[in-house]
């Protein structure tokens, strides 16, 4: 008994056009251009994941940097106190406070520059 794969094929190309939702021409109607673009797209959202880290650390070192200097000292100066008093807390907590909690971030520069 032969096998028709119309049903297969169907479903196939129907979760391409899910994941093409919100693209233009060729990506939305195409099957074969939405595949190669659902593809490129994972591929983008793979690499980004890893970037979005990369780039959130640097606005974190850059907010720390800038509330350590109102407070009369470096980024470098207060994260080698922070490592001297054996505070651990990290860039990203560090951050929430010099925006947020300036008192509280007042008194933890206070706590690294002691040593």
């Amino acid at each position: 008994m032969r096998v028709k794969r119309g049903v297969t094929t169907h479903k196939k190309h129907k979760k391409i056009r899910r994941a093409t939702k919100g693209m233009t021409k060729a990506h939305r109607s195409s099957y074969k251009r939405g595949k190669q673009a659902v593809i490129r797209s994972l591929q983008f959202a793979y690499r980004d994941r890893r970037n979005k880290k990369r780039s959130l650390r640097a606005l974190w070192n850059a907010r720390i940097n800038a509330a350590a200097r109102s407070h009369g000292t470096t980024y470098s100066r207060l994260i080698s106190g922070l490592k001297a008093a054996n505070v651990n807390l990290d860039r990203k907590i560090l951050a929430e406070l010099a925006v947020n909690e300036p008192r509280a971030f007042e008194a933890v520069v206070k706590a690294a520059s002691k040593k």
